[in-house]
């Protein structure tokens, strides 16, 4: 009888001690909890050309890790990883593979909208013009082209720089006819398309970003006949990153610790461009000189930002040749956090 007594009192005392240590530190714990359920490791895309230089600043300097210390998430790891094209990367974020996708617009606005808004965009980074550039004389507009001229892009039909030679033909001959220059098109990465108009074996024409479309500017005969600026109408953003609503919500930590790297890298690059320019040289084994880099960034038409640019209007062209199938605001294809930061801190006059 007296051991039951013991056993039950030893019940009795240890309950009442589990019950205070729950009450008194729930909030610790699940506090705990909380910190320890996001990942403590981030994958996110890695693309080549000068759009990226912030991300490039960011994973040299650390500076997603900073700040995910700084939200308290302790040790993180960040890897950067190489995919061919915006359908791969998609893909891999669907499977969660991937948990940041970096491109153009193109393959994160079809995302947006294939998922219903469940993937969205997270931020601009880079805003510049993209050139077509061609090798044959005869050639001035897209209206001479013809069918000994073939033009290299990242991806048929369906890239930025392939959209935006389809919103010149419907300019220049009516919505019906956007496609009507596809057929001059072949999908090369834009270091494998510099190369083959380098060569002019086959490919006479590269529609590109910085810094392939300077360095093509010094080949025999090569001259500008459109680009995207001028197609738009104006600037129009040339660099994304985009992820899901399932990674982005079961991370807000590290998601915010994502924006805040990125946005620091975006201020160190339009702080010191020169250092920008070096470091890109360094990074990508540029065959262009940290001057020129530096000349290219520094460009008035050049400019670095989280602040989108035409992306509505861009998404209401694919929408009336039934690519995208809703429409939306800017604010809506994008998560909120971005215009958050904008918010707090303007961009600077020269970010636009």
């Amino acid at each position: 009888m007296r051991n039951r007594k013991q056993a039950s009192k030893v019940r009795f005392v240890f309950g009442r001690f589990i019950a205070v240590c729950l009450i008194g530190g729930a909030a610790g714990v699940l506090g705990s909890v909380a910190a320890a359920a996001e990942k403590s490791e981030l994958v996110i895309a890695q693309q080549s050309g000068v759009g990226y230089i912030p991300m490039m600043i960011a994973e040299r300097r650390h500076l997603i890790q900073k700040h995910a210390q700084n939200e308290g998430l302790g040790e993180i790891s960040v890897k950067f990883v190489s995919l061919g094209g915006g359908s791969a990367m998609n893909t891999s974020l669907l499977s969660q593979s991937l948990d940041i996708a970096a491109g153009g617009l193109s393959p994160a606005l079809l995302l947006w909208d294939k998922t219903n808004g469940a993937a969205k965009l997270a931020a601009a980074v880079s805003t510049m013009p993209e050139k077509l550039t061609i090798r044959n004389e005869k050639v001035r507009t897209i209206a001479d082209l013809g069918s000994g001229d073939k033009i290299a892009l990242p991806a048929v039909k369906v890239s930025d720089q392939a959209r935006f030679l389809q919103m010149a033909a419907a300019k220049m001959y009516g919505i019906t006819e956007y496609a009507r220059l596809d057929r001059f098109t072949v999908s090369l990465s834009h270091p494998d398309g510099f190369a083959a108009i380098s060569s002019n074996q086959g490919i006479n024409g590269h529609f590109t970003v910085s810094p392939y479309q300077e360095m093509e500017q010094k080949l025999p005969g090569a001259h500008t006949i459109l680009s995207s600026y001028e197609v738009m109408g104006g600037p129009i953003t040339a660099t994304v990153y985009w992820t899901t609503s399932q990674f982005r919500d079961a991370n807000p930590k590290l998601y915010r610790a994502f924006l805040a790297g990125l946005n620091e890298g975006i201020e160190i690059a339009n702080r010191d461009k020169l250092a920008a320019a070096e470091l890109y040289v360094e990074y990508a084994k540029s065959k262009l000189s940290a001057a020129e880099i530096h000349r290219i960034i520094s460009d008035p038409d050049f400019y670095y930002s989280l602040k989108p640019h035409n992306v509505e209007r861009f998404a209401e062209f694919l929408n009336s040749i039934g690519v995208l199938k809703r429409q939306a605001t800017t604010e809506d294809m994008f998560f909120p956090e971005v215009f958050r930061m904008l918010a707090e801190k303007p961009p600077a006059r020269s970010e636009r």
